[in-house]
């Protein structure tokens, strides 16, 4: 027994060095960028260039819409294209009189008609999914706009004089975040649904900058760097990602599409307080695998006090039960630039656990 624990704890600290030596490639500048082949860490940086350019690019949007014929806003898209349009709706929940939809399939649904604005969004302009329900918006008479970068969908909107917007080509969707959020999001306010959005999104990319330069970027050591230190945490577990619906419902989102496609990670998420009404009761068994998990919890200052009361509850219950925990805040003044913050700090902890995973974040083999 006495030879089995030696041996135990010789593997413990094994692996305690293993894990210690994976750690400090967070700050191996050289380290990061002979794993980051594809340089996704150049699109990262970008972004908030990317957020001043796509206001630039919306705010060319010129088309006529008669808003009096128009009674519900529909995206249509797939994957990373669709992001965007989770984060417009997301954004303008309490603000859009009109509702708003966001349609991943084939198929519109049956209430889309010549009073819907129907957004088609496709980063390539070629996605299968996307084409088939642009047929369909035309077959109901809706009213369209296109947001591609090319391929076949700018063809048609050339060819038969649909509206449309042209962001830059040569990104991987899910790296085209701003472009596909943002862009439409102008539009919107261009056509009158919305207020204009140019301070916000102003701020939000000053924000991100001041994010990156002094937080999250790879120059910024583990000890000052919240993603780095955030990764350090996730690496090994299995995560799940909480949030409050209000607003943040598009990040949980957007977080566990980057954990699988960057950090090539396992995830799960929920949304309070409709978790606390089914889930929270699940966390009784398999005990055994709680040393595993790790929940992270998306957290916004105006989240509604209710929820945050249930979110505090839950979280002590899930300690009380030996789970990690982990919170991460919103930074920022408007919503926009809070929202945009989050997407910033979880996309950059998703590019650093691909570091530590030893993989390259960018390339997805479908």
């Amino acid at each position: 027994k006495i030879s089995a624990g030696l041996n135990s704890r010789k593997h413990l600290t094994s692996l305690s060095s293993v894990r210690s030596l994976k750690m400090k490639t967070l700050d191996d500048i050289k380290k990061i960028k002979s794993i980051d082949k594809s340089r996704m860490l150049r699109q990262l940086n970008e972004f908030p260039r990317q957020c001043r350019e796509a206001l630039d690019i919306g705010s060319r949007f010129s088309a006529k819409i008669n808003l009096k014929e128009i009674n519900k806003i529909v995206f249509a898209g797939m994957g990373g294209s669709a992001i965007g349009a989770d984060l417009v709706k997301s954004y303008l929940a309490r603000e859009s009189r009109l509702p708003i939809v966001v349609v991943r399939d084939y198929f519109l649904p049956r209430y889309v008609d010549q009073k819907s604005l129907v957004f088609i969004t496709s980063y390539s302009g070629n996605t299968e999914e996307t084409i088939s329900a642009y047929t369909q918006a035309r077959a109901k008479r809706a009213k369209i706009i296109i947001i591609c970068s090319g391929g076949k969908l700018l063809a048609e909107a050339k060819g038969k004089g649909i509206p449309y917007v042209v962001i830059p080509s040569n990104l991987i969707p899910r790296a085209a975040l701003g472009y596909l959020s943002i862009a439409p999001l102008v539009v919107l306010s261009k056509i009158g649904l919305v207020k204009d959005q140019s301070k916000p999104i102003k701020e939000t990319a000053k924000a991100l900058e001041g994010l990156r330069d002094n937080s999250l970027g790879i120059g910024i050591k583990q000890n000052k760097n919240i993603a780095k230190q955030i990764a350090k945490r996730l690496f090994g577990k299995f995560v799940i990602i909480y949030a409050a619906i209000d607003g943040l419902e598009a990040v949980v989102t957007r977080f566990r599409g980057q954990l699988a496609e960057n950090s090539k990670t396992l995830s799960w998420s929920h949304i309070f307080p409709e978790m606390n009404h089914n889930e929270i009761v699940g966390w009784q068994h398999p005990k055994d695998l709680f040393k595993h998990l790790s929940v992270v919890f998306l957290k916004d200052k105006d989240d509604y006090y209710r929820t945050k009361s249930r979110m505090d509850i839950t979280k002590k219950i899930l300690k009380d039960e030996g789970v990690q925990i982990i919170d991460i805040n919103t930074q920022g003044k408007s919503l926009l630039s809070r929202i945009f913050s989050l997407i910033y700090i979880c996309d950059f902890v998703s590019f650093y656990l691909a570091i530590i995973n030893k993989t390259d974040p960018t390339p997805v083999d479908k």
